[in-house]
């Protein structure tokens, strides 16, 4: 919870408004060194679990899911909402992985439950209703009758693709550790997945190529600081779906907003703005959080 809070600080803190370059492919790379690395140290040191075909398949999807389009859409969200929004709408993640639970584990739902998820979904209109007020009030007459636009414009896109896919990505991950219990090793194989997914979309999407070439021909200290936060919050995730759901990882993960708000405060001082609806919208996620993970 909290290296993913540093993450979506520093995406932030990294982005000069000018570059079209999001820093989702170095994050990719800083992921996949590291935990290459780590793997063979853990495997020198304490033997490598044997390689499992089935396991590796299912964190190839994850990697896919998690580490390219998840990703993706995650950076894009954020530097289009900013730290604390963009946070904010991976709340979702936890409502998406309770409703896949449900769906392909076969896990219960109860009324309080319902109630979270409901609550959470709440916050979500909140502060989409806000940003759409704010957009009202900034840009021109035409783009204010556009409010599909604005969306689009404003990230809230880009942050519910990126909570479904990692959403799916922890299932398909959970599926995995059942059969070769190795967090770094399917970190690993998910990395190298969503490396290669970018590169080959990258031969057709010029933005995709421009970021792979800035991650070699540009020196970014605040996009690698977001891509080490990022890799070991993901190892870690991964360790925990060892010993838990699905479900209760992701909602204690989710809890990271109010991190990011408090990082934010830290990195950016008077430039941050948090306003009576994102407070309320933040209120409203902690609640139906506590509804989820209490029942």
């Amino acid at each position: 919870m909290t290296l993913f809070s540093v993450a979506n600080v520093t995406v932030v803190r990294g982005f000069d408004g000018q570059s079209h370059s999001q820093g989702a492919f170095l994050s990719i790379v800083v992921t996949t060194v590291l935990s290459a690395l780590l793997w063979l140290v853990i495997g020198r040191w304490h033997g490598f679990t044997a390689v499992n075909s089935t396991a590796v398949t299912w964190f190839a999807l994850a990697g896919a899911s998690t580490m390219l389009v998840g990703r993706v859409f995650l950076y894009a969200s954020i530097q289009n909402l900013g730290a604390v929004r963009g946070s904010a709408i991976k709340r979702l993640n936890p409502v998406f992985s309770v409703l896949l639970g449900v769906w392909l584990l076969n896990e219960p739902i109860g009324g309080a439950v319902a109630a979270g998820m409901l609550l959470i979904f709440a916050s979500f209109g909140v502060l989409i209703r806000h940003s759409l007020r704010t957009a009202s009030d900034e840009h021109p007459a035409p783009e204010q009758r556009n409010s599909f636009r604005s969306l689009l414009t404003l990230g809230y896109f880009y942050g519910p693709v990126s909570a479904l896919a990692y959403a799916s990505g922890y299932v398909m991950r959970k599926q995995g550790l059942e059969t070769m219990p190795d967090a770094v090793f399917g970190t690993f194989v998910g990395a190298v997945t969503g490396a290669a997914g970018f590169l080959i979309i990258a031969l057709f999407n010029d933005r995709y190529r421009y970021d792979v070439q800035q991650t070699f021909s540009v020196f970014n200290p605040w996009l690698l600081l977001a891509g080490f936060a990022s890799t070991f919050g993901q190892i870690c995730y991964f360790v925990a779906l060892k010993y838990s759901s699905v479900s209760k990882i992701a909602l204690i993960a989710s809890m990271e907003v109010f991190v990011t708000m408090f990082f934010s405060y830290l990195v950016f001082r008077g430039n941050i703005v948090i306003t009576r609806d994102v407070i309320i919208a933040g209120a409203m996620g902690v609640a139906g959080t506590v509804l989820l993970i209490a029942f």
